[in-house]
């Protein structure tokens, strides 16, 4: 691929820098998951809770029921909230069964408004795991919607679903919701209306490994997106080697437009689970993505007018080796090993403060439990492992987590059931708070206040502060997945089973 010309460069690089200055503190839509761009676990959220109650109702402005299990973090655009679930608490009584499910609500009362429903993938349950339903966040950009399903596909939808009718290029709705075998389903006004559909496992050639997680970046007329592929089965094998770990489609169309070439599938130790960043270095943009093979690399943007009809492959600017101590071959061995092994990263890479915070380690099902907070500067090129890192901080044990960084401190949590607290500058620990619970979400920052649930259904709210401070502690009573929200002044909090708005002297 060549180069990004430099005005075309110029022009984004100056767009980007104009959305970070309008991100300023004023109530406003939550349209992906993190921060805009550079995925920042922070908002610019004022007068927000700092306690709440469901059983009283206190500060709870509305609940809504979801499916069984629901790892998707909550989307608020355009007056509606999106949350990927299952289809354990049908809504549709046609639609019976293990399903993927992405619900959209109103965000005013939580009224349903329309879902997309996704039939599992029948022939291995490790290609779609049972009950995961959709764990991929939608991203919303006016009124289209953007999401990777249960199968690997990635969907934009209208935002009103089939509620203004059946709007194309795509018409086949109804078998598209209708499992192999069974009866052809009509879709009806509470049914999604999908406008174009890319499918990643015949169109990029990748092998899904138990629930699809990305979160889409949209850059100008291009969505960059991780592809999930991974092991097989075993957990031994790579089925297709060739797969890429980050590909890039037409906004308008879902034609692919371009896809990395640095031959990472070979060395995923598990599946490709980090979404991408951006981030401007010295005047150029740069797309900032971790790879099941625990390295971090940065790309350039592609050009805005590719040659039609070409998959272009994506420039490498950079790499940075996440744990340059671990094994880099031959990895699959480790698989039981609890002390030693590769690393993988979950969380995203957060671009801020001019570095690059990036959270992994040990892989939380698979191989050893070490894992670190690693600062990288951006700025070099080629292999910057030894060059490029700032400062290093061990965790308790391996993290999901994407990084909160704010007002000179960086906010991470970990599987050891610890929530920490770093210098930003230095990589001094501050403080590590004991919860009752490993934690697969990510802390937010808003409001002075730290916000974060655990898989032992607590949810806690701390002071953004460099002294420790507990501020409410509240027992939702089911596991909690997803990363909060804040969005117009209001805290949305999903747990396995239920989707709860929260907002001050709310009833």
């Amino acid at each position: 691929m060549n180069a990004i010309g430099l005005r075309p460069a110029a022009l984004l690089a100056g767009t980007l820098l104009a959305a970070a200055a309008a991100g300023g503190p004023r109530a406003a839509d939550q349209p992906q998951w993190g921060e805009r761009f550079s995925r920042n676990m922070v908002s610019p959220e004022r007068d927000l809770p700092d306690s709440f109650d469901p059983k009283t109702g206190k500060n709870v402005a509305w609940s809504v029921q979801l499916g069984t299990e629901t790892h998707s973090t909550p989307i608020i655009a355009g007056g509606r909230v999106y949350i990927g679930t299952n289809n354990g608490e049908p809504r549709d009584p046609k639609h019976q069964g293990d399903r993927g499910v992405l619900m959209c609500f109103a965000e005013k009362d939580g009224r349903f408004l329309w879902q997309l429903v996704v039939p599992k993938r029948e022939d291995d349950p490790y290609l779609d795991w049972p009950n995961s339903g959709i764990a991929s966040p939608a991203t919303v950009e006016g009124d289209r919607v953007y999401i990777v399903s249960n199968r690997g596909e990635v969907m934009c939808l209208d935002a009103q679903g089939m509620a203004n009718g059946n709007d194309g290029p795509f018409r086949d709705e109804g078998r598209h919701m209708t499992p192999r075998g069974a009866a052809l389903l009509e879709p009806g006004p509470t049914d999604a209306d999908i406008l174009w559909l890319f499918d990643l496992v015949s169109g990029a050639g990748i092998y899904s490994h138990d629930a699809a997680h990305s979160s889409i970046l949209v850059v100008g007329p291009y969505l960059y997106l991780n592809t999930g592929t991974g092991v097989d089965n075993t957990h031994r094998r790579i089925r297709t080697p060739n797969a890429p770990s980050l590909v890039v489609l037409d906004k308008a169309t879902g034609r692919l437009v371009a896809r990395d070439q640095e031959q990472i599938a070979p060395r995923i130790f598990h599946s490709t689970w980090a979404s991408p960043a951006l981030g401007v270095v010295h005047g150029r943009p740069l797309i900032f993505f971790a790879g099941g093979d625990g390295v971090v690399y940065a790309f350039e943007t592609v050009p805005t007018n590719p040659p039609p009809g070409e998959v272009l492959s994506l420039k490498k600017v950079w790499q940075f080796d996440f744990d340059p101590t671990g094994p880099k071959g031959d990895v699959h061995p480790f698989l039981t090993n609890r002390r030693e092994g590769p690393s993988n990263i979950y969380g995203m890479p957060v671009f801020a403060e001019d570095r690059l915070f990036v959270a992994g380690g040990g892989d939380v099902f698979w191989g050893k439990t070490q894992a670190w907070l690693k600062c990288v500067d951006p700025t070099g090129t080629g292999d910057i492992t030894q060059s490029g890192l700032v400062w290093s901080c061990p965790l308790s044990r391996h993290t999901l987590s994407t990084a909160a960084v704010c007002d000179g401190l960086v906010f991470v949590s970990d599987c050891g059931h610890e929530v920490h607290c770093i210098d930003a500058r230095t990589g001094q620990p501050n403080w590590a708070l004991q919860t009752r619970g490993e934690m697969w979400a990510s802390p937010l920052v808003a409001d002075g206040k730290v916000y974060l649930g655990t898989r032992s259904g607590d949810f806690w709210v701390l002071a953004a502060s460099k002294e420790k401070k507990v501020l409410s502690t509240i027992d939702l009573g089911s596991p909690i997945s997803a990363t909060v929200t804040a969005a117009n002044r209001t805290l949305y909090i999903a747990t396995m089973t239920h989707l709860y708005a929260v907002r001050k002297k709310a009833e």
